[in-house]
């Protein structure tokens, strides 16, 4: 693509700043870390893997989390 061709280190930090200026710190690494589950969920399934293939304990702490996080508020913008 030639619209990516131009692109050096001083766009990409001004590009970077400007997101950060946008969405703050905390927010960019909670999409982040969302963005890492999407993907190893993605590689997951195009493998062939599927939840009833993890261990017990492993199904056993991921249902902890999630009942944990139920009751937590949202984060307000």
């Amino acid at each position: 693509m030639e619209i990516f061709r131009d692109f050096g280190l001083p766009e990409l930090l001004i590009v970077l700043v400007i997101i950060v200026l946008l969405f703050g710190p905390g927010r960019i690494g909670k999409v982040a870390g969302e963005l890492g589950k999407s993907i190893r969920a993605f590689r997951e399934g195009l493998s062939g893997k599927e939840e009833q293939d993890k261990p017990a304990e492993v199904k056993a702490d991921a249902d902890k989390k999630n009942e944990d996080e139920v009751g937590k508020p949202k984060d307000q913008p």
